[in-house]
């Protein structure tokens, strides 16, 4: 049996047991199909070699790649932006690449084209991390040609434009029509503004310190707001799948957008664009430089010598003049090679001109870890302006105050003390103790395995998978959260001791966080359980098509969350809701800011939990009620009970030992629950204001790489839920029989 098993893995496996690749990539469908049409041909240069290219998100390549190459996996490729590159040669997780890319090789390509690092071990030396297939990654302004002829050259021509193309057809005060939308809650499409008023994100010396509090970024910041409060150009908390779709649907005049999503506006057939370089400030002179970086391939560290030479026959491909043609022609990206830079192509296409002009303007994006806390630290405040809660000069002051503090973090280095060291040989003994402990169960155990060996053979699987998936993930948890795991000691992290948890209580936000996250918990289960015991009994009674009913009300409960959670955000919308197209219509009530207010987004992350949870309690609370005898109830009804009487003294109380253990389930999950906050809120948003405390342990473990503390953390949610449901469970004796 066991060798049949053998032989359906591997031979599902996918692998014909030649030589395989994998590649990790995060782009667009319309690159996705370029580079299929590549490894195509690179499948039949060589028929030996099998390419499997797998989409990944940002993120999700980010964090999997991190989690995959610290278990000595990964795919022998990665390829995205260089922006991630300080952390993953930080970490030691990409190798270097100049074995295959030698001097003479190097010198074909313009010198932005390829990324070295400092090595990580040997700092003195630097290290080839990324070959770049091209150049730019960079934002420009895009214009609908049917709709505006202009081309702005300086900021007020573009806001003169922007406030002659917001257009309300209907008089009913919401805009058909908006001048100009981008990305608006993201600070990366803040920098073009940044640099027209003269101001960067890093002091100018070439460090890492932040310089986000300079009067030039106030003046940028007030010129946003300005767009949005006083030109009222831009929609109200538009994001990237807002503005994208604007403009798409022939809603935008213009659009600030990279060189990723250029292909898509240039081909659509509903309208003309045209990509031209965003315009100069007037009050500076300055031209807004959006950040230009490379796009191009890393090699895992964990990749064999064979995998690795492979890959690189493979990049070397993917990097070469035909291939950079191919992507010119179709994605109008901007090559790496210097031969390429003479084609009259790059001169004659508009598209290609505009944008190497507008990489002209641009500065290049710093390849440093620190970047990341950067973006986590200008976000919240970023946010808060543009919510209103913050004026331009708080802003910038808080983004200063909270980048220096989260670098401070993202770098902290934590050492052994001897409580560490203590700890360290401590697993050890507890380990020998337990055996000890267990001697004579063990004795037995091995006793009954050679008089039983098939039938522990039987459970065997099973027995492997709980210590796979439950055992050893728990013991890991529990080490890392002793250990100084994090940016600085990804690879050679080593037990300190409690320093974590100490930590964690240390800080404010954990017990702000807290009080949110029971709020949220409360809150939902008295939801959950008021609206399901309810509904279940109204099922119970005589109701006309009440297997209509089930089925309807159970819809929720069936539909994958992130799929209702996704459906609720859209529903959110400001301007395009329908929860606000319902209350301004028909009720005629001023619309709701769901999203783009603390209070307003965490409400509508609990009414789309509620929304989740109560056919749970329905369809528990409707299988308990199946089991009362209903002499029960013509007992009382003889006694002259009332409907409340009964529900209150005979439904509530049999309905006990179904309750108590399904609200204790409940409350764990409404307590874990990631899915809802993370997709309703993206992530936070808007200031992370309405992060719960598995949303806080994902950012902490995952944008500021603190990954002990992040475990610490866990734990103590995990000891938090353990109390409360072993209280519980015993204060109301949920186990013993009502009877």
């Amino acid at each position: 049996m066991y060798t049949l098993l053998l032989f359906l893995l591997f031979s599902c496996s996918g692998d014909s047991g030649g030589k395989l690749i994998v590649l990790w990539h995060q782009m667009t469908p319309a690159e996705r199909a370029v580079l299929e049409g590549q490894l195509d041909a690179f499948r039949f240069k060589h028929p030996d070699i099998t390419v499997r290219a797998l989409y990944k998100e940002t993120e999700e390549l980010r964090s999997g790649f991190q989690a995959a190459a610290l278990a000595g996996a990964g795919p022998e490729l990665i390829y995205g932006p260089s922006d991630v590159l300080g952390s993953f040669q930080t970490m030691g997780i990409i190798q270097d690449m100049s074995p295959w890319f030698p001097p003479s090789e190097q010198e074909q390509f313009v010198p932005a084209a390829l990324t070295f690092l400092p090595s990580p071990v040997d700092s003195s030396r630097t290290e080839l991390v990324q070959v770049g297939d091209r150049i730019g990654n960079h934002l420009a302004l895009v214009i609908n040609r049917d709709l505006l002829s202009e081309t702005p050259l300086t900021s007020d021509e573009m806001i003169r434009m922007a406030v002659e193309q917001t257009v309300d057809e209907d008089g009913d005060g919401r805009n058909e029509r908006y001048g100009l939308v981008w990305n608006f809650v993201e600070p990366f499409f803040v920098i073009p503004f940044l640099t027209g008023h003269g101001a960067w994100i890093f002091k100018e010396d070439g460090g890492i310190e932040p310089d986000l509090d300079t009067p030039e970024a106030v003046a940028a910041y007030t010129m946003v707001l300005e767009l949005q409060d006083r030109w009222k150009v831009i929609p109200a908390n538009c994001d990237y799948e807002t503005a994208d779709a604007l403009f798409k649907n022939g809603q935008a005049a213009m659009i600030i957008n990279g060189d990723w999503s250029w292909g898509d506006y240039l081909s659509n057939p509903g309208f003309h664009a045209e990509v031209v370089p965003l315009p100069v400030i007037s009050s500076t002179g300055l031209p807004m430089g959006p950040m230009v970086a490379t796009k191009g391939y890393s090699l895992n560290l964990n990749s064999t010598p064979e995998e690795s030479a492979l890959a690189m026959e493979l990049v070397q491909y993917l990097t070469s003049a035909e291939v950079q043609i191919t992507f010119m022609g179709q994605l109008k990206t901007l090559p790496s090679r210097k031969s390429l830079l003479d084609l009259p192509m790059l001169r004659e296409d508009p598209t290609l001109r505009a944008s190497a002009e507008q990489m002209k303007r641009g500065r290049a994006m710093p390849v440093v870890a620190e970047l990341r806390a950067i973006w986590d630290s200008m976000r919240p405040s970023y946010q808060a302006l543009l919510g209103g809660s913050k004026t331009p000069a708080q802003a910038a002051h808080d983004m200063q105050e909270m980048a220096l503090v989260s670098i401070a973090k993202m770098n902290q280095r934590q050492e052994p003390g001897p409580v560490g060291r203590a700890l360290s040989w401590s697993g050890w003994l507890l380990l020998a103790g337990f055996i000890v402990w267990q001697r004579k169960t063990l004795g037995r155990f091995l006793h009954d395995w050679r008089e039983n060996r098939l039938s522990y053979l039987f459970i065997l699987p099973s027995l492997v998978v709980i210590l796979l998936t439950i055992v050893f993930p728990f013991l890991y948890n529990v080490v890392l959260s002793l250990s100084n795991m994090s940016l600085r000691h990804f690879r050679d992290w080593e037990i300190i001791g409690f320093q974590n948890y100490l930590e964690v209580f240390r800080e404010a936000v954990f017990f702000s966080v807290l009080l949110k996250t029971v709020i949220w918990t409360v809150v939902n289960l008295v939801f959950h359980v008021g609206l399901g015991v309810l509904l279940a009994v109204m099922l119970n009674g005589p109701v006309k098509g009440k297997s209509l009913y089930r089925v309807l009300l159970i819809i929720p409960w069936a539909v994958p969350a992130y799929i209702t959670a996704l459906t609720w955000r859209g529903m959110f919308d400001y301007e395009y809701g329908a929860i606000n197209l319902v209350i301004s219509q028909f009720l005629h009530m001023p619309m709701v800011n769901w999203l783009g207010s603390p209070f307003e987004a965490f409400l509508a992350c609990i009414l789309t939990n509620i929304w989740l949870g109560f056919p749970f309690m329905m369809v528990i609370t409707l299988g308990g009620l199946q089991g009362i005898p209903q002499e029960l109830y013509e007992a009382a009804r003889v006694d002259g009970a009332s409907r409340w009487a009964q529900f209150r003294l005979i439904t509530l109380p049999l309905l006990k030992p179904v309750l108590l253990p399904a609200i204790t389930l409940g409350a764990i999950w409404t307590f874990n629950n990631l899915n809802v906050v993370w997709l309703v809120s993206n992530g936070g948003e808007p200031s992370d204001q309405t992060h719960i405390l598995v949303s806080y342990v994902y950012k902490a473990v995952f944008n500021l790489y603190r990954y002990g503390y992040g475990a610490a953390l866990s734990m103590v949610i995990f000891v938090l839920l353990a109390v409360f449901s072993i209280g519980f469970l015993r204060r109301n004796k949920a186990t013993q029989s009502v009877y």
